[in-house]
This record gives C-alpha cells, sequence and structure tokens, in this order.
C-alpha cells in the first residue's frame, strides 16, 4: 500500500484516493460517478468513518450531521461536504471544500452531467480540487460565497421542492375535474422549457397576463369551492403573478 501523501495535491488530481462518507442517495449516486470517469473512489462509508487510505475525503451527510462527520476525519485530508447551505465552518480545522450538485437525485441514480455545482473552498487548492470534481462530472462549477449559500439554497428549493408543493396543489384540484396528473405533465414541461428560454415575464401566459378578470374570478370561486384549503395558496400566487405581469409590460413598453 502506498504511503499517504500529506500534500496531495502535489501529484494529479487524477491519482488521488477519495472516500465518500453517508450512504444516501447522493452519496451512492456520487460513487459510481466518479469511477466511471476514472478516479479512484471508495464507499460510501457509513458516518464516522477516519478516511486513513485516502487523500480526499467528501461527506454526503445531512447537514446537521457535518461537524460530527468531518470531526471523526484524521487530519491531513483535504474534506469536502456536499450540502448547499452549509458554510465550510462546519468541516473544523480540516482544509475543506464544498461541491452542491444543483439538481435533485432520484433513488433510481443520478446524471450529474450537465448540470451546475456551487462551489467553494477554504485554500485556493481546496477549492480547485472542488472545481476539478464538478467538471470531471461534466457539471458546470460556480463558486458561491459563505454569505450567499442561504439564499442560493432558498432559490433552489424554490425552483424544485415548491414547484412540487404547486404542481401536487394543481394535481389535487384538477383531479375534481377528472383531469389526471399525467395530462398536465406536456403542459408544466412546455412552461419550463418556455422560461428556461425566455425568462419570467416573457414567458407567462394565461388569464393575469392578459387582463382577463372575469375568468380569473371564475377560477377563484371554483378552488375556493372545490379545494378551499388551497385557496390562501392560490391568492398569493395571484397575487406574484399580476406583478410579474406588470414587469413584462413594462419591460416591453420600454424596448
Amino acid at each position: 500500500m502506498r504511503e499517504l501523501d500529506l500534500d496531495p495535491l502535489d501529484q494529479p488530481l487524477s491519482q488521488l484516493r477519495f472516500a465518500v462518507v453517508g450512504d444516501g442517495r447522493l452519496g451512492r449516486a456520487l460513487v459510481p460517478a466518479l469511477a466511471g470517469v476514472g478516479l479512484d473512489v471508495s464507499g460510501p462509508f457509513g458516518r464516522g468513518a477516519a478516511g486513513d487510505r485516502f487523500e480526499a475525503v467528501l461527506l454526503c451527510v445531512p447537514d446537521g450531521e457535518i461537524a460530527a462527520a468531518a470531526a471523526a476525519v484524521t487530519s491531513g485530508r483535504l474534506v469536502g461536504h456536499t450540502s448547499g447551505a452549509t458554510g465550510l465552518e462546519a468541516v473544523g480545522p480540516h482544509e475543506a471544500f464544498s461541491l452542491h450538485p444543483l439538481m435533485t437525485v432520484p433513488a433510481a441514480g443520478a446524471e450529474f452531467a450537465g448540470a451546475c455545482a456551487a462551489v467553494t473552498g477554504s485554500t485556493p487548492r481546496a477549492l480547485a480540487l472542488a472545481r476539478w470534481l464538478a467538471a470531471q462530472l461534466g457539471m458546470e462549477p460556480v463558486e458561491v460565497a459563505a454569505d450567499d449559500r442561504a439564499a442560493y439554497h432558498a432559490a433552489a428549493s424554490i425552483a424544485s421542492n415548491f414547484l412540487v408543493t404547486l404542481e401536487f396543489a394543481a394535481e389535487r384540484l384538477a383531479a375534481t375535474a377528472g383531469i389526471e396528473r399525467r395530462m398536465l405533465v406536456p403542459l408544466v414541461r412546455a412552461t419550463v422549457e418556455s422560461w428556461a428560454a425566455l425568462g419570467g415575464p416573457e414567458a407567462l401566459t394565461g388569464p393575469v397576463v392578459r387582463g382577463d378578470e372575469a375568468t380569473v374570478a371564475r377560477q377563484r370561486h371554483a378552488v375556493g369551492e372545490r379545494t378551499p384549503e388551497l385557496l390562501p395558496l392560490f391568492d398569493a400566487l395571484l397575487g406574484a403573478t399580476r406583478t410579474l405581469a406588470s414587469l413584462g409590460r413594462l419591460e416591453r413598453a420600454a424596448r
């Protein structure tokens, strides 16, 4: 067994030995993904792994467990975490980095290529490692400062978690009219693609942007009658959509 190099980035990055700690979805997805691009990676190990045989340890554990998992790692290793909201202070005295794939990881696994990855590092070489790992997986690395991480992660939650909550609300209301979830899917996909291409103001369609208040009133009445528990959500989204429609009109008028 070769001796541990205590200055690991003095050797080619491709020769580093990586340990993944955390047997959740992300840990189980990262190990084969990293191995698939030719890296020497082992795991996922359970929390408490010391990482003695490795130059770099990547923690794929819940945010509240990062500090304890990092404390168990033997000094002299580069230690990274995969949290979007947590800074590097949770890693303690280690030379630290973070790599957060801006994507969801389903139970069946993940395809990392094409996604963005938020990265940071406590030293130039730790940051270089995070950027390199992202690039090896086909992701676009973007450095996110500590002060921006909560906002970054909140945006990710709105884009992903809140979208699911919203579509579930639509599914419940649609079911009262005999419409199944699968029938909404083409609409949702086309809307997301339009937003990706045009941005919010230009992608917006429907009665609000047309100023059709009579239709909006009928919609609101139906929501209140069939799914009254969704009415506060509908009203909040209605107000936000009116603001977006107004922004679109101002932008078009300024051209």
